[in-house]
């Protein structure tokens, strides 16, 4: 058996996907099938090519596509998001026109005519894909929300019809036209679709920055010593590759020669550059920020770290969501069983009363009541106006699926650098006098490294004046650097240096990253601590998951001295030191078995764990990857929007089960109404007017309840 990944174009709701799963299940040859709707990507396992063609052939029966390139799924994506937006604009401006018509002008042939005439355009061709796609559903016995959306809005344009030329032949009260709401339904359900399928279109981007990121070429050198400029694809185990500074490492490999300040934040999220020397390893995808260093590649460039942290990407992207569309379920109830009920209504007036007129309006009044616009509608309004009320906060979902998990999150996972400290090297202590600091700025100003830039400008927001130097500057790679002129010797680095040159010193904890310790003229003179600052907010954010049951943890490729300090000031007593992305990714994994978790990072190393968690959530500041990998992106870097998302969540979903609620009980009541149930009682039969009326109440209903989120206060 061998693992195939197939694109499939064409999918509309989750029960599009779960019809392909079906019919490759059935297949002699199939062993495993997993079909995605978010991405429109499915994963089978196949014994021969033979059973390939077959399954190619079964999904287009079906009525989609498989695609095998990638930039023509893409394209076919983006096709079909430009096809809803026009569709629904379109049937928006004629639904209005309708609607206008109906309540301006008075009664009158040509009126109707004219409204039913445009109602037929927003039926059969702005709701074209939904008949195609029921037809197919039908077809399948695979009872949809296309089939929904179908038959509520032909049920109320065939009435519409049937009033038209024979509406006068009716009692007057029996006769009203409502061709409104057949237009209004197809409307509202686009507006859904085309949101939908945006967000869709971009959730696979993070995968194409991703290859982006790894270096296309390398400077292989060759045995006369002599560098050629090669496809990284073309590098061979055991070839030797320069790393420049400014350049990216090509492939995963071991330093032979030199050393370099390599900056791993893609891979680890460590702020600060580490100092990679002779025997140690370097990944694809990092960059020499200060040095030169000669590679022996280790690994094939599709064999890397970051090739790896791709396929996992992928692997992750496709796994089955655990989330249930509660409408799409009941349709397959619902809709043969209303069609059961307008049958049976039609042929019961008939046996009792010979009436063919009240038997066909019976009928016809049980299939407007029961419309399933208001089913429909249930999730997709609450939805979109939970993302309005988000969007409001500057609060990005790209996932709408999450609203219906967040009450239920357990863990909430951060990654430390630039999630929970602001990602800026900052001095956060300082021992040296104001003199001693003068000179010590002075020095760092002639360097372009970030913790130079830090020193300096602690020294300039501290109201130090920075002396001007013109001595001999020398910077050394992994060290730090050292200044000579006339009068001074200042000495700037790590604890190696000092002791290369013989220079005795203290530290309270040696073993703490980020101290800068400082000499002038052979004399030991204090220590720079320099920290990445924890955001002002985070404390605030930690204590309130507390008081919502769910349990804070942090990730970090820091050591274990620098995340137990942050852990210890935010409170965080569940926190893990030197991760890796596979790391991260373990542990969220492990913590998916207790329970919902949400993961906010901002790094192209949280990518992974982005798509791993139950709802992956990024930091505006971050990596493109990080934010094209997740649920949610926070616009404006504030983590306090977490807390309001979760927030917005649990009222989300509470407005949502009082639209469910609200749709069945509606249903329940209104539909043995509809069908005569008051008659023998009270002699009371219910008109297709009232049915009409009844079913916009409740689409109303639904309606304004789902706006009240817009306006909620958190």
């Amino acid at each position: 058996m061998q693992k195939i990944k197939l694109n499939i174009a064409g999918m509309t709701c989750v029960n599009c996907s779960n019809a392909v799963m079906k019919v490759a299940k059935k297949i002699d040859g199939v062993g495993f099938a997993n079909v995605n709707f978010a991405n429109g990507v499915g994963e089978f396992e196949i014994k021969d090519e033979q059973t390939l063609e077959i399954l190619k052939e079964r999904i287009k029966k079906l009525g989609y596509e498989v695609i095998f390139d990638a930039s023509e799924f893409e394209k076919r994506q983006n096709d079909h998001v430009l096809y809803l937006r026009n569709h629904f604009f379109i049937a928006l401006v004629l639904s209005a026109l309708i609607m206008g018509l109906e309540m301006l002008l008075p009664p009158s042939f040509a009126k109707n005519l004219g409204v039913v005439l445009l109602g037929f355009i927003v039926l059969f061709y702005n709701g074209k894909s939904f008949f195609s796609h029921a037809f197919l559903s039908l077809k399948s016995k695979n009872y949809d929300m296309n089939v929904l959306v179908c038959l509520g809005a032909t049920s109320a344009f065939i009435h519409a019809i049937f009033m038209l030329f024979w509406g006068k032949f009716l009692d007057e009260n029996l006769n009203h036209l409502y061709i409104s709401g057949s237009a209004m339904i197809i409307t509202f359900v686009l507006l859904g679709k085309f949101l939908e399928a945006r967000s869709k279109s971009k959730a696979m981007d993070h995968l194409k920055i991703l290859m982006d990121m790894s270096p296309k070429t390398a400077l292989l050198i060759k045995s006369d010593g002599q560098t050629e400029q090669v496809s990284v694809n073309k590098l061979q185990i055991g070839d030797v590759v320069a790393v420049k500074n400014g350049y990216g490492v090509p492939s995963d490999g071991v330093i032979v020669q030199g050393g370099a300040e390599i900056d791993t934040s893609a891979l680890t999220g460590e702020s600060l550059p580490s100092y990679k020397k002779v025997g140690d390893e370097v990944f694809s995808g990092t960059l020499n920020t200060n040095g030169y260093i000669s590679v022996r590649i280790t690994k094939l460039a599709n064999q890397t770290l970051l090739a790896q942290i791709l396929a996992l990407l992928s692997d992750a992207a496709t796994k089955q969501m655990p989330i249930s569309r509660l409408a799409d379920r009941v349709a397959n109830i619902f809709v043969p069983s209303v069609i059961f009920i307008s049958i049976l209504t039609f042929f019961t007036w008939i046996l009792l009363t010979k009436n063919f007129t009240y038997a066909t309006l019976s009928a016809v009044c049980v299939l407007i009541i029961s419309c399933p616009c208001a089913l429909g509608l249930a999730t997709p309004i609450a939805v979109i106006s939970g993302l309005s009320r988000a969007a409001k906060d500057r609060v990005l979902i790209k996932n709408p699926q999450i609203l219906e998990i967040l009450k239920d999150v357990k863990f909430a996972v951060f990654d430390k650098t630039g999630t929970l400290t602001s990602g800026k090297i900052a001095v956060s202590q300082c021992s040296l006098s104001e003199a001693d600091l003068s000179l010590i700025s002075g020095v760092e100003a002639l360097s372009e490294h970030p913790i130079s830039k830090a020193i300096v400008n602690f020294a300039k927001d501290s109201g130090i004046k920075i002396a001007k130097l013109n001595g001999v500057f020398e910077n050394i790679v992994g060290f730090g650097v050292i200044y000579k002129d006339e009068n001074h010797e200042i000495i700037v680095g790590n604890a190696r240096l000092l002791e290369r040159e013989g220079i005795e010193f203290l530290s309270e904890n040696e073993s703490q990253k980020g101290q800068i310790f400082c000499a002038i003229n052979k004399k030991f003179i204090g220590v720079i601590t320099i920290n990445d600052e924890i955001r002002s907010e985070a404390k605030a954010v930690i204590d309130a998951l507390r008081t919502k049951n769910i349990t804070p943890v942090m990730l970090s490729g820091d050591n274990e001295g620098v995340v137990s300090n942050v852990a210890d000031r935010l409170g965080i007593s569940e926190f893990y030191a030197n991760m890796l992305p596979q790391d991260k990714l373990n542990v969220v994994k492990k913590l998916g078995e207790s329970g919902k978790v949400i993961f906010i990072g901002d790094g192209i190393n949280d990518s992974l764990s982005l798509k791993q968690a139950d709802i992956g959530v990024a930091i505006g500041s971050g990596a493109d990857i990080a934010k094209g990998a997740s649920d949610v992106v926070l616009i404006k870097n504030d983590l306090r929007s977490v807390i309001f998302m979760l927030n917005l969540g649990e009222k989300s979903i509470k407005i949502i089960k009082q639209n469910l609620f609200w749709a069945f009980i509606y249903n329940l009541i209104c539909i043995p109404i509809a069908a005569g149930a008051l008659y023998p009682a009270f002699g009371v039969l219910l008109n297709p007017m009232f049915g009409a009326l009844s079913m916009c109440f409740s689409s109303v209903n639904i309606v304004l309840n789902s706006l009240r989120l817009r306006f909620a206060k958190f």
